[in-house]
Parts: C-alpha cells; sequence; structure tokens
C-alpha cells in the first residue's frame, strides 16, 4: 500500500524503503489503491490476494537487492 500510494503521488519510489509497522491511510483506502492496481475489472478476494502477495515479494526483493540499490547504482539505472 505504501509503495502504490506514493507511486499514484507520483513520488520518486528510487529511495523509498517500506515502513513496517507503520499506519498509513485507511482500510478503505488501501482496498480502493489495490482494485485501482490489481489489472482485473471485478477481482475476486483471491485475485486481490494474490495481487498483493505478488507485489509484496516482488517490493521486498527488490529492497534487498544491491543492483536496485540507489547509493549502489547511482544514477545508471535512475527510475528502473
Amino acid at each position: 500500500f505504501q509503495y502504490l500510494k506514493r507511486f499514484d503521488q507520483g513520488c520518486d519510489l528510487d529511495r523509498f524503503c517500506y515502513e513496517a509497522l507503520s499506519v498509513e491511510g485507511s482500510p478503505a483506502e488501501c482496498l480502493q489503491l489495490f482494485l485501482l492496481h490489481c489489472g482485473v475489472l471485478d477481482p475476486s478476494w483471491a485475485e486481490l490476494r494474490n495481487f498483493t502477495w505478488f507485489l509484496n515479494i516482488q517490493l521486498r526483493d527488490c529492497e534487498a537487492s544491491v543492483f536496485c540499490n540507489p547509493d549502489f547504482v547511482q544514477d545508471t539505472l535512475n527510475g528502473f
């Protein structure tokens, strides 16, 4: 949710890191963003769960990767 919210606001996500245990927005806002970005017109709960699970795994791996660390790659992959 934190990434999607900042993405919609046009924020630079290259230096953003997930903030564990921080609460942002309401459950309704969270659901609205998931519905907007999941890519399915009328998703089931299972499809929403799979979307959030997959997105979470990808973002976690991205944060852990040295190749996605802006301090390591500097400006060679800006916006990647």
